[in-house]
């Protein structure tokens, strides 16, 4: 069965990098895959090089940057208008969540992300944003807006602070053209509607001898591995 995994919250720590017994753990596995929000640099910097050349497939920006044992295989482009720009800003400006660590707006290969408390955020701030948007559903009302007043655009929730915006057909299902015909154990953490693991959670959910596993965090993703 093919493994693939989502990254951030599911292999690492928010941001953070892959813990090291882990690492060395999952390194054994005789073959993984990779999809995330992220670009390469930032895929790089919390899984390592060693990690990301193994990968069969690691798909960044939602497989928009799909790269093969570490060489690039395919890459789509777009770049978001100017309406959409000035939308993202007008939610920074009206967001009651007053903190803010700069990086709000990062445009990617086929998507972009948004971060109302920034990119920039670190530890605690990211925790403190995180748990006020989940009593507050900012992230989730954010992402309806989006997708209300651009009907060729989709988003999701991704992490603990930022929203993917990209075309729609750019979310991570795209990297499902890759494994037609093979059977496949996802694991991602957000992977209910509206999370930017659901796109591809949803289908695979309906294929047979298709698994999928929404974990809350890097250790449990660990522990469903060691009890394979």
């Amino acid at each position: 069965m093919i493994l693939l995994f989502d990254v951030d919250g599911t292999l690492t720590p928010s941001r953070g990098q892959m813990a090291p017994d882990f690492k060395q753990f999952f390194k054994t596995l005789p073959d993984f895959n990779l999809i995330t929000g992220s670009d390469v640099d930032k895929t790089i910097e919390q899984l390592g090089q060693d990690v990301f050349d193994q990968a069969r497939y690691c798909f960044n920006c939602s497989g928009s940057d799909a790269y093969q044992y570490g060489s690039r295989i395919a890459k789509n482009s777009w770049t978001p208008s100017d309406k959409l720009i000035d939308v993202l800003n007008k939610c920074l400006e009206d967001s009651p969540y007053t903190e803010r660590y700069g990086n709000h707006i990062e445009i990617r290969p086929g998507s972009l992300n948004f971060s109302i408390v920034g990119r920039n955020a670190v530890g605690d701030q990211r925790t403190d944003y995180f748990n006020w948007d989940n009593n507050s559903g900012e992230r989730h009302r954010l992402c309806v807006k989006i997708k209300s007043l651009f009907h060729d655009l989709t988003a999701g929730v991704g992490g603990e602070t930022g929203i993917d915006i990209y075309p729609k057909g750019h979310d991570k299902s795209q990297s499902l053209k890759y494994f037609r015909g093979e059977d496949i154990h996802f694991f991602g953490d957000r992977c209910e509607p509206g999370g930017n693991d659901h796109s591809i959670a949803s289908r695979l959910k309906n294929r047979r001898n298709c698994k999928v596993s929404h974990v809350k965090n890097w250790k449990e993703t660990w522990q469903i591995l060691q009890e394979k």
